[in-house]
């Protein structure tokens, strides 16, 4: 077993170089891959992916996730890849999801695709140099990402038993992104960023979608308290819509999750539905922006500062927050800014509370990533030796990573990650246990981020878990700081998390609860609540079910944010121009 796994260790971290095809490949099954010259005549670097569905629902790219409808991907490194190439990807050379190797695909027929997930090289301010797919305006999705190349799908059938070599060839490339167009209510702002430009080593840009008030044109002398939704990257401002859903609109589709039809229309009826009340006579005049800030790692930064991402946070906060409201005509003061989200959204409300705490009048955490590392989700990265498998003498058994309201689970955290492992290496695969630890753990020697435990075993390592401790341990920090920073955010920290979350994340809010019914000198003065049988993005609607609730962010927290600053503003603080 202990050759094997070192074996598999080798395979997943060798470069494959670029060559024709070898008759000494491995294995009876194999793959090769070109790209045209039409695509590009500049060798390339990337990670090139393989992927395999035993339908035509959708292309096999659309395919490719950790739940039990998960298809096939195997995944190998590439440097300097020619036009014309043949680069072949075998038993030796790819390591693959759901199963590790090519001579474990069951026999049958299926549609067959290629896809190159471009890398670029960055000569970061520390001095490392790495490769990294750049975002190219679609939020950091390998598989819509414009400039990538693939391959138009193909049936083939396949006996992994009999000796079979399958061509492929990319000659396809993803279009860039249309940029969406302002509206009289929705604006769109894009800076260069100074701070992340010195980091990374070329520009670098911040982005944000923002909804202005009702009568901002009408009313010049008015400024007005900025709301910052957090959340992942949006190509437009989210659940906003001027006109109503077509009538005739298909109703067909069906959401799993949630054991409705219809889904997508109901949507858009909610986002008509809060265009109504935005521009109604009692509803708040606020600005809300969303922000864009994606980047080689992920749909975006945690807007905190990290060894990995560089500034994010501080980019945020001292660029790209005073250029909107100059723009927009925002107050600018702490008192009139506020944060909240879910999910990497909460976390991120929460975190830029603490660490800027004198910028922002409060936070609205909803079932937030995890805010305590004591409970990395089904993981204690202090105690427990491997992330993958719970501690018993005499029996495996896994460590789950996603369940249903009911509990029943859907993916593991070896499966989970064993998908990132065939996406990517070198925490490169844009997804959510590799974000966590390019923006959270120190820099390695190489220059990519440190492993919080081994992708391919689930053994922890216990000097980044210190790091990550000191660094990112939300609950850890406000307790290790609260002399400090209690003063500062008394009244500020609401959360709000279903105890059946699917990821587990109430554990951690359990445990940041802990503390803070705990706090004196001050005491938090805040709220910590819970949805019975929600699962994750409830925010702290009783009232409805979660695929309502989840859809009203906004019109949520927006009364309670008034309320706040009829309560806190200082003396002198504008309550009235904006109150029209």
């Amino acid at each position: 077993m202990r050759t094997k796994l070192i074996m598999l260790v080798v395979v997943v971290l060798t470069t494959l170089q670029c060559s024709s095809p070898s008759s000494s490949s491995s294995g009876n099954i194999s793959f090769s891959i070109s790209f045209t010259k039409e695509m590009s005549d500049q060798v390339q670097d990337g990670r090139l992916l393989l992927l395999l569905a035993n339908n035509n629902a959708t292309e096999p790219r659309f395919q490719i996730g950790d739940g039990l409808s998960a298809q096939l991907v195997f995944g190998v490194d590439v440097e300097g890849m020619k036009p014309g190439d043949n680069i072949v990807v075998d038993e030796a050379s790819a390591f693959g999801f759901p199963v590790q190797h090519l001579s474990e695909i069951p026999k049958g027929d299926y549609y067959v695709q290629a896809l190159i997930n471009r890398y670029e090289t960055f000569k970061l301010k520390t001095g490392h140099t790495v490769k990294l797919p750049p975002d190219q305006g679609e939020g950091q999705h390998w598989e819509s990402k414009p400039g990538n190349f693939y391959s138009t799908p193909t049936k083939v059938s396949i006996d992994a038993t009999q000796k079979q070599t399958v061509t492929l060839v990319m000659d396809q490339k993803i279009p860039a992104i249309v940029e969406p167009k302002d509206t009289k209510y929705v604006r769109h702002i894009k800076i260069q960023s100074k701070l992340l430009t010195e980091f990374w080593g070329k520009p670098m840009f911040l982005g944000a979608h923002v909804l202005l008030p009702e009568g901002f044109d009408e009313h010049p002398d008015a400024h007005y308290p900025l709301m910052i939704y957090h959340g992942h990257f949006p190509s437009d401002f989210g659940g906003f819509r001027e006109t109503p859903p077509d009538p005739k609109m298909d109703t067909t589709d069906y959401a799993a999750r949630f054991g409705i039809y219809g889904y997508n229309k109901f949507q858009e009826q909610e986002a008509y539905n809060f265009y109504e009340q935005w521009k109604g006579k009692k509803f708040p005049r606020f600005i809300i922006i969303e922000i864009q800030h994606a980047n080689p790692y992920y749909d975006d930064s945690y807007a905190v500062n990290s060894a990995n991402l560089g500034p994010y946070g501080d980019a945020i906060m001292k660029e790209l927050l005073p250029e909107i409201e100059t723009k927009f005509r925002g107050i600018g003061q702490g008192w009139a800014r506020f944060t909240y989200g879910g999910s990497t959204g909460g976390w991120e409300a929460l975190a830029v509370q603490m660490f800027y705490p004198d910028d922002f009048n409060g936070c609205f955490a909803a079932c937030p990533d995890p805010v305590d590392f004591r409970s990395y989700c089904l993981v204690d990265i202090y105690k427990d030796k491997n992330a993958y498998w719970y501690d018993a003498p005499f029996k495996k058994v896994p460590k789950p990573s996603h369940r249903n309201y009911l509990g029943q689970i859907q993916s593991t955290m070896q499966e989970s990650n064993h998908l990132e492992l065939a996406l990517g290496t070198h925490s490169r695969s844009g997804q959510q246990w590799d974000i966590w630890e390019a923006v959270y753990s120190p820099q390695g020697e190489d220059g990519y981020p440190k492993r919080i435990f081994d992708k391919l075993t689930g053994d922890i390592d216990p000097t980044v878990a210190a790091y990550w401790k000191e660094h990112y341990d939300l609950r850890h920090i406000l307790e290790r700081d609260w002399a400090t920073l209690g003063p500062k955010l008394q009244g500020k920290i609401h959360i709000y998390c279903g105890d059946m979350d699917n990821y587990y994340l109430n554990n951690a809010v359990y445990l940041m609860e802990n503390f803070l019914k705990k706090t004196h000198s001050p005491f938090y003065k805040g709220e910590v609540d819970y949805g019975d049988r929600a699962e994750h993005c409830w925010n702290g609607d009783h009232d409805n079910p979660n695929y309502v609730s989840r859809l009203r962010y906004n019109t949520q927290y927006l009364p309670k944010i008034l309320k706040r600053i009829q309560e806190s503003a200082p003396k002198g603080a504008d309550l009235k121009s904006w109150r029209y």
